[in-house]
């Protein structure tokens, strides 16, 4: 199961701003999907380092379905997605602000205790980052 969450969030984890050379107007200029994609990364980064928590793998692939076919809807190609998505650099940027998100909500990225509080927070909160997560 962490097999297929691992690989449907790293199609989302890229998705924060490649492809600009593409087009004229690129993924990157997509806010309300590139949010998504950020909530995708810090709920992928909090099941990772914390055992009392796992994902909701359903929730996360129809999510990332959602989020491609609005891509889709809005004219990009699967090329263009697929690009964009493979982007290394797109990549260190949304973990760059995934980390930073975690830090400002005084846990600390890769330390297990502190995402696990964080974790139970956002599913307590039932925040867009919650929804992809359980408690065990």
């Amino acid at each position: 199961m962490r097999m297929i969450l691992s690989f449907v969030l790293s199609l989302g984890l890229g998705v924060s701003s490649g492809v600009a050379a593409v087009r004229a107007g690129s993924l990157a200029q997509e806010a309300d999907i590139n949010q998504g994609l950020f909530y995708m990364a810090v709920a992928d980064e909090i099941r990772k380092r914390c055992a009392d928590i796992s994902p909701r793998v359903m929730t996360a692939i129809s999510y990332m379905r959602a989020l491609k076919a609005e891509a889709q809807s809005r004219g990009y190609t699967e090329a263009e997605i697929d690009a964009y998505i493979s982007d290394k650099a797109e990549k260190r940027k949304i973990r760059g602000r995934s980390d930073d998100y975690i830090r400002s909500m005084g846990a600390m990225p890769n330390d297990g205790p502190s995402l696990c509080d964080l974790g139970r927070a956002e599913i307590a909160k039932q925040s867009p980052i919650g929804k992809f997560l359980k408690a065990k």
